[in-house]
């Protein structure tokens, strides 16, 4: 087998660069978006977010088994790449356009925009996380390739929060003096476009340096129908844990970042601004967390060869537990301490997502010498999947929460009760998120000593196929 070259390492990384650069927008910036420029509600938005992801959701298997039928000079998955990135870019910049309509007719164009943004998103994300099962066969290699991806994952939100509230304030009329983003609808909308035209580059060069190589070991066996895929799907037993825990995880992931904007602007309510690039103390929080992330994914493969993957898991997801709700008793002017414990829980969490892909991939593994079918699109959809179903409850209950202890974003100082539920949101509920992730994924049973079983045999079935022709 071909072995992978750093340049084909880093275009894998490019990918989720490009989609990261993007779904950050939406995780930190959307709820934000919708309520303080766009103009609708939080309890609106949050219902929007559970019913357009849930959808979205859904649509990620479907996608799965779409580019495990595709057939194209370029393979099964790459192609989607090249057709989704232009797309992608223009479908987001729409998105976060605010028409100078009334408020049902504005809600419905959230709603349309939204949903179209998510079905695009998968069109092009599920086939990339589909090309981690195909790019190599090696379980290390795996780990490797699910670590460039993260760390390229993570430094594209990093850019993003660096670059978005700057560009927001280029392209106001009247930018923000104090610790506020500015609320000016064009500037969101141009700032987008610029952040949407570097994701499609970033697309382009993933589809052109990266190659597909692993194919079924019997590819008659491989031509199975779409109900038979299911069906062995649902009847896979560490693909139900690892889904459990993955939503669990985004949970945990998703509940911090929708509501810490809320956190800064309304709570810790520093007029603190950089110099040189304008940054508010909740992007500096932001940009704290995206590099902590990356040194998390650096220390994922080195930990997982050594100590194994779901140890490594539960070590960093119990961690950040305990870290997340001591959190809540740190107080507005304590910025140093916020910030460090910033730092420990994302690396804590910058740990665990590569795990998440390459244990997706190793089920990918598991699944073709239990029962021959090499379903590498759907299983790893599912990825995809758990991530949108941990967005999308993760951000209804944002939204549901942040109207219920009575936020308003009309007024400057929110209420007690608002304060109060934003420092649970970014602390308790995000802990007990990772309790409910460790306890799934203390249930998964394929071990390091499990995959090079199964690895081996996979390979040895490979060679007498290859043989045979």
């Amino acid at each position: 087998m071909e072995k992978l070259r750093f340049k084909e390492k880093l275009a894998y990384g490019f990918g989720d660069m490009a989609s990261s650069m993007f779904w950050k927008i939406f995780g930190m910036y959307l709820l934000f978006f919708y309520t303080k420029v766009f103009g609708i509600s939080p309890a609106a938005a949050g219902t929007m977010f559970l019913l357009t992801r849930i959808w979205d959701a859904v649509n990620d298997p479907i996608m799965g088994l779409i580019s495990d039928r595709t057939h194209s000079r370029w393979g099964k998955y790459r192609p989607y790449l090249l057709w989704g990135a232009i797309p992608f870019a223009l479908i987001g910049i729409m998105t976060f356009f605010t028409p100078d309509w009334g408020s049902n007719a504005k809600l419905a164009y959230a709603y349309v925009t939204y949903t179209f943004m998510m079905m695009v998103y998968t069109l092009v994300n599920v086939p990339y996380a589909s090309l981690l099962g195909v790019m190599s066969p090696d379980p290390k290699d795996r780990n490797t390739l699910s670590s460039f991806r993260m760390f390229f994952a993570y430094l594209g939100s990093f850019i993003t929060f660096m670059i978005l509230q700057p560009l927001v304030d280029l392209f106001s009329s009247n930018p923000a003096a104090d610790d506020r983003i500015s609320t000016e609808p064009g500037a969101w909308t141009a700032a987008v476009a610029v952040i949407g035209g570097i994701c499609a580059v970033l697309f382009f060069f993933c589809f052109k340096w990266t190659r597909e190589r692993v194919k079924a070991a019997d590819e008659n066996k491989n031509k199975a129908s779409v109900g038979k895929d299911l069906k062995m799907l649902f009847s896979n037993k560490p693909w139900w844990i690892l889904l459990a825990s993955g939503v669990a995880a985004l949970l945990f992931n998703s509940i911090r970042d929708g509501v810490a904007l809320f956190y800064f602007t309304d709570y810790v309510t520093s007029t603190f601004r950089t110099q040189a690039f304008g940054w508010t103390l909740g992007t500096v929080y932001l940009l704290v967390g995206q590099a902590s992330n990356m040194i998390g994914v650096a220390l994922a493969a080195p930990a997982a060869n050594r100590i194994g993957k779901k140890s490594t898991y539960i070590t960093a997801m119990l961690l950040g537990a305990v870290l997340s709700m001591l959190f809540f008793r740190l107080k507005p002017d304590q910025v140093l301490p916020i910030m460090l414990f910033q730092v420990l829980i994302s690396t804590c969490a910058g740990i665990i997502f590569p795990l998440l892909w390459s244990m997706y991939a190793d089920i990918v593994d598991y699944q073709e010498l239990k029962t021959g079918r090499r379903a590498t699109g759907l299983i790893l959809s599912s990825s995809s999947m758990s991530q949108k179903f941990g967005w999308a409850v993760g951000g209804a209950i944002t939204g549901w929460l942040l109207a219920a202890f009575g936020y308003n974003a009309d007024i400057a100082v929110q209420s007690e009760s608002a304060i109060y539920g934003i420092r649970l949101m970014m602390s308790y509920l995000p802990g007990v998120s990772c309790i409910l992730a460790v306890i799934a994924i203390s249930l998964y049973p394929l071990g390091e000593k499990k995959m090079r079983d199964v690895s081996d045999k996979l390979n040895k079935k490979r060679k007498t196929h290859d043989q045979m022709e």
